[in-house]
């Protein structure tokens, strides 16, 4: 198996493949020692062949396979694809589109929350996938036959899993249910990776507004660190230092060194002083700049056992419609339901209103009920004598 390893090769591959109704597309990338993804290996395939394109090979210009991704009556199929789109969204400016992730597809096609490529392609493609390859180093080179198998199998067997996919959303005419996921997925929002937004990553465990303050400070003071030097965001500071940092808040450099979460030594580093100013710029934020920590969310009195009906009656929606529960709602849109009639989430819109916001908003008024016949749970209307005796 010949890999593509020059630029002028890519461009007469890329034109060949500009006449593929669709593409499937894979990467093999490094990211336990750099911050950014270090783009080993691209898989790509037409409705016939599969080729290998290799990023690292001397001169190598990916500007057509950039232009590919954007080629507007080309679909590209990935599965999973967000860390792939975060590659070609740092390195070559571009989201592909047209998009389909299998993966996605899948939860609205009977296979469940975030299921495996493997299982994917066992049961859809009929194929077994060899896994002894997935631990490799892909920057190494000559890679093996044996890794290039492994690695053109992953665009290979995705055609039939895509094809599955793409009738069955069409016609069972869930095509929009998946629509919404899609976007995110090319939204250029979901990879711009803002220091100011890192703190947003963190299960904040802290307790008021001032120490949420600092934390935000020291989780973009990391990203800076981690995106400047090329570096894992643990690398440069566990998340466990940040919080105690967040909680102690030290006010001179020598305090560094009584922090049991703080490597030692670290008050004697370079990066010290720009983590003490951000302490310090998180001490000094007004606290109306800083938004309530997540740990004080308190739901409104009452609302709790709501809470636990809706979460029934989305799993009985979910079965009832073969289709993942995670795709209809999360539980903290639930939680804004039971407190509103008029919250504004997705599940009280479009098609997940059809099949399940309008029973929540049912359920919460007394109007529909839950129970068992047989050994079956239900959900049915009340009637209206019912529902005034319930009121009485």
């Amino acid at each position: 198996m010949d890999m593509i390893t020059t630029t002028k090769d890519l461009e007469t591959l890329c034109k060949k493949l500009e006449t593929a109704p669709y593409i499937t597309v894979d990467t093999e990338f490094l990211r336990d020692k750099t911050y950014w993804p270090k783009l080993c290996l691209i898989q790509v395939a037409n409705t016939e062949e599969g080729f290998l394109i290799d990023p690292l090979a001397e001169g190598i210009d990916l500007a057509p396979f950039y232009k590919l991704m954007a080629h507007p009556k080309v679909i590209k199929v990935f599965h999973a694809a967000r860390q792939d789109i975060e590659i070609f969204y740092h390195m070559g400016g571009v989201i592909p589109d047209p998009l389909f992730d299998t993966q996605i597809a899948a939860m609205a096609c009977g296979f469940g929350e975030s299921v495996g490529y493997e299982t994917l392609v066992r049961k859809i493609a009929r194929e077994k996938v060899d896994k002894t390859s997935r631990f490799t180093d892909w920057s190494h080179r000559p890679l093996t036959e044996k890794q290039l198998a492994y690695a053109l199998a992953d665009v290979t067997h995705l055609r039939p899993v895509y094809e599955a996919f793409a009738k069955q959303l069409s016609d069972q005419g869930r095509v929009r249910w998946v629509a919404e996921e899609m976007a995110i997925l090319q939204s250029p929002a979901t990879y711009d990776l803002k220091p100011e937004d890192a703190w947003k990553r963190l299960k904040a465990r802290v307790k008021n507004k001032r120490q949420l303050g600092v934390l935000m400070e020291l989780a973009a003071w990391r990203e800076r660190e981690a995106q400047s030097r090329d570096l894992p965001r643990n690398r440069v500071m566990k998340d466990d230092a940040l919080f105690e940092l967040a909680t102690q808040q030290p006010k001179a450099l020598k305090d560094l060194d009584r922090l049991r979460a703080v490597p030692k030594g670290f008050s004697g580093s370079r990066s010290a002083a720009g983590l003490m100013e951000a302490i310090k710029k998180g001490m000094a934020t007004p606290e109306d700049d800083i938004p309530e920590p997540g740990n004080n969310h308190v739901m409104p009195p009452g609302i709790g056992p709501i809470v636990e009906l809706l979460k029934v009656l989305l799993k009985l929606k979910a079965e009832e419609h073969d289709v993942a529960s995670k795709l209809i709602a999360t539980v903290s849109e639930l939680e804004e339901i039971a407190a509103s009639d008029k919250a504004k989430v997705p599940s009280l819109t479009g098609w997940r209103r059809e099949i399940f916001g309008a029973d929540a908003l049912a359920l919460k008024h007394g109007k529909l009920g839950l129970s068992v016949k047989g050994k079956k749970l239900v959900a049915a209307p009340l009637r209206e004598e019912s529902t005034a005796a319930a009121a009485d």
